[in-house]
């Protein structure tokens, strides 16, 4: 049986939580009222996992996730609540060593929560099934996959193919790996990229915003109609659907809508790259990496139809290998990979495309 433990300041949160996980199958070993007593609980029980709020008096959630992974590497799921400023904060607990975070429906002390146990229960499991490391082994990969590549900006005489769509998806323990890929994407390979996160409204697009100071490339949130050409990146918005609506002359246009989920997901991975496998018609790469679920799958399969290629994240890099597993399972991946071999995996496959043209 799963072990966890909880951190809320909050009495009824903390109440709220442990039913909820309880009634899921989870035991919860322990709980605490701040960072501090949540140190000093992993110390005490070693859980598989914590569920981690981000603001508490005495300790906050960062400093607690910081001290957890130096003493004791435990995977953390962050609960934040829907704010700007929580987003920022969250953010902060990843690059702390955090696997992910799930957003308290209606604030700080949440009355809704009992609406989204499944999901809370279904995360938490994934979550507990994490390789973590000690914090400063994360920020040092951090500070290393976060550079951007050393590689010419100049496209001219390019060896890539020309015009290539880059399509990538990912979930639990994604926004870290996302980051990395594109960091080390050149600029000179002239992808458009898509990029769907399963990840809620208002937190999409400052995950837009740090990939965009990580990477050479333009990455912004999608907006509908949107158009995009070479070297720019469009990240599906929390809550909409991002499908890709026209493509001409090497620039795409998407479009959002508010359709039912997919997968149980909006925005769903499988939306975006069928969508673009029906309507663009050059190099294609579509990617799955680390996450929980089954959403990408049937995205790969459309992929793969049309000759495009396709890459999954290998197990040992996967922080959750729930999605790219699925992916793989369909027979339609060309590639497993590591998340450091995924960015030349991708040039590779262009690479490859423009050796056929030719």
């Amino acid at each position: 049986m799963t072990r966890a433990v909880i951190a809320d300041d909050s009495h009824f949160m903390r109440s709220v939580i442990s039913d909820i996980l309880d009634d899921g199958g989870i035991e919860v070993v322990a709980q605490a009222r701040n960072g501090r007593e949540a140190v000093e609980a992993v110390r005490e029980h070693s859980p598989d996992v914590v569920t981690m709020d981000v603001e508490m008096p005495e300790m906050n959630g960062i400093e607690a996730v910081e001290q957890i992974m130096d003493e004791q590497p435990t995977p953390v799921l962050m609960l934040s609540a829907h704010t700007d400023e929580n987003a920022d904060v969250t953010f902060q607990a990843l690059d702390k060593g955090a696997v992910d975070f799930f957003t308290k429906p209606g604030g700080e002390v949440s009355m809704e929560m009992s609406r989204l146990e499944d999901q809370l229960v279904d995360m938490v499991s994934s979550v507990a099934e994490a390789g973590v490391g000690s914090s400063q082994e994360h920020e040092s990969k951090s500070a290393t996959q976060t550079a951007p590549a050393d590689r010419t900006n100049d496209r001219s005489g390019s060896q890539y193919a020309e015009h290539p769509t880059l399509l990538i998806g990912s979930s639990t323990g994604g926004p870290k790996m996302v980051e990395q890929v594109l960091a080390q994407l050149p600029l000179d390979a002239d992808f458009r990229v898509l990029i769907v996160q399963h990840m809620p409204e208002g937190f999409t697009g400052r995950f837009a915003d740090r990939i965009d100071s990580r990477s050479d490339y333009d990455v912004s949130e999608a907006e509908d109609g949107d158009r995009i050409g070479g070297g720019e990146v469009l990240v599906a918005p929390g809550g909409s659907h991002m499908v890709v609506s026209n493509y001409h002359a090497g620039r795409l246009r998407v479009k959002l809508t508010e359709d039912p989920p997919v997968n149980s997901v909006r925005p769903a991975v499988d939306m975006t790259m069928s969508s673009a496998a029906e309507v663009i018609d050059g190099p294609m790469v579509g990617v799955i990496l680390t996450g929980m679920g089954e959403d990408g799958a049937a995205g790969i399969k459309s992929v793969k139809a049309v000759d495009g290629a396709t890459i999954a994240q290998n197990e040992e890099t996967s922080a959750v290998f729930g999605m790219p597993k699925r992916a793989i399972e369909t027979g339609y991946v060309d590639d497993v990979l590591s998340i450091g071999d995924i960015p030349d995996g991708i040039l590779n496959a262009i690479e490859r495309d423009k050796q056929e043209v030719n």
